[in-house]
């Protein structure tokens, strides 16, 4: 049967398909709206599944505040064109009202919500990626809820969201601190916050470095009192190309990587354990002071220099930070 060109309008502003893919539906249906509908959706997950194994680099992160609960949603898709396209954050704003409205408390419960047209969150997901040809995640979730809780979207640009809850009402602070936590990117709140594993791993990390250090550090001062430059001999290919300058004769590189070897050998094996977990505890201290939002230097004051816990203190003695939420698509 003909298919009018107000129908083909209407479908396409239903399901949001191309012109051409809207016709082939309606006429196939006999212009049964439903039954093309059905068949466009059907397209759309056989389109989706053949790119299951693209990669989704791009995307959408939205987040939002109604009352005490607020949430933030990430769709990821394969390139910035579709990312930045209205129909692709429309579809992302209608997953994250339908999930800051249900109040809903993880990813899998989101992917089940209703939308407004009937359709599962993640069921409109698969059929925009059969839409527009491109892979695509309903991939991230996260959710605050209680008092005192702020917002912020980096820049409005939809990629980069955060959210912060403080123990007592202060917007401007909490406003702050959202953007804080969307330039430093803390991995906890606080020192306590810290996985153990992570701690762990670090100490273990900052040790290694500290006895690398203390070996390299006697092995240069020995070629120095060896009367040779310990930059000419820094590595073989360093040394192979000194050698070819005329830079450094072939005796003092054999002699340079003879001294390296017993040297090196030497002082791994006599290295001051006290004084090396003294240096990693060190180091530990750092990696706490760096990532940990309260321990942070903050970044939004007048110029003084001030942890952020420091910073709300001298707002309020009893202004802290109850939580935080951080998503962001770019790889860190």
């Amino acid at each position: 049967m003909a298919v009018s060109i107000e129908d083909i309008k209407k479908l396409r502003s239903m399901t949001g398909a191309g012109l051409a893919d809207v016709k082939k539906a309606l006429t196939e249906a006999d212009g049964d709206f439903d039954k093309a509908k059905d068949l466009l959706r059907e397209r759309g997950l056989a389109i989706a599944a053949k790119r299951s194994d693209r990669e989704t680099s791009n995307g959408c992160v939205l987040v939002k505040k109604v009352g005490d609960f607020a949430a933030m949603v990430a769709v990821k898709c394969e390139t910035d064109f579709v990312a930045n396209g209205k129909d692709f954050i429309q579809m992302t704003q209608e997953i994250l009202d339908a999930a800051v409205a249900a109040k809903a408390r993880s990813l899998d419960e989101v992917k089940t919500l209703k939308l407004a047209d009937g359709q599962e969150a993640q069921a409109a997901v698969t059929q925009r990626s059969g839409i527009t040809g491109e892979k695509m995640e309903l991939d991230g979730y996260n959710f605050l809820e209680g008092a005192n809780i702020e917002v912020y979207d980096h820049m409005n640009k939809h990629t980069l969201a955060t959210m912060v809850q403080l123990s007592k009402e202060n917007v401007e602070a909490g406003h702050k601190i959202a953007m804080q936590v969307a330039a430093m990117k803390p991995v906890a709140l606080d020192e306590a916050s810290v996985p153990q594993s992570v701690k762990d791993e670090e100490f273990k990390v900052a040790v290694e470095k500290t006895k690398e250090e203390q070996v390299e550090k006697a092995v240069v001062n020995a070629i120095k009192k060896a009367g040779i430059n310990p930059n000419l001999v820094d590595s073989d290919d360093h040394i192979e190309s000194n050698i070819n300058k005329g830079w450094l004769t072939k005796e003092d590189a054999e002699k340079a990587k003879q001294i390296k070897e017993a040297t090196a050998a030497e002082k791994a094996a006599n290295l001051p354990e006290q004084m090396i977990q003294n240096i990693a505890k060190g180091r530990l201290a750092k990696f706490f002071k760096d990532n940990c939002l309260v321990d942070q230097e903050f970044q939004f004051g007048d110029g003084d220099k001030q942890s952020v816990a420091e910073y709300l203190k001298s707002l309020d003695k009893d202004l802290t930070i109850v939580a935080y939420k951080r998503f962001t698509l770019a790889a860190e």
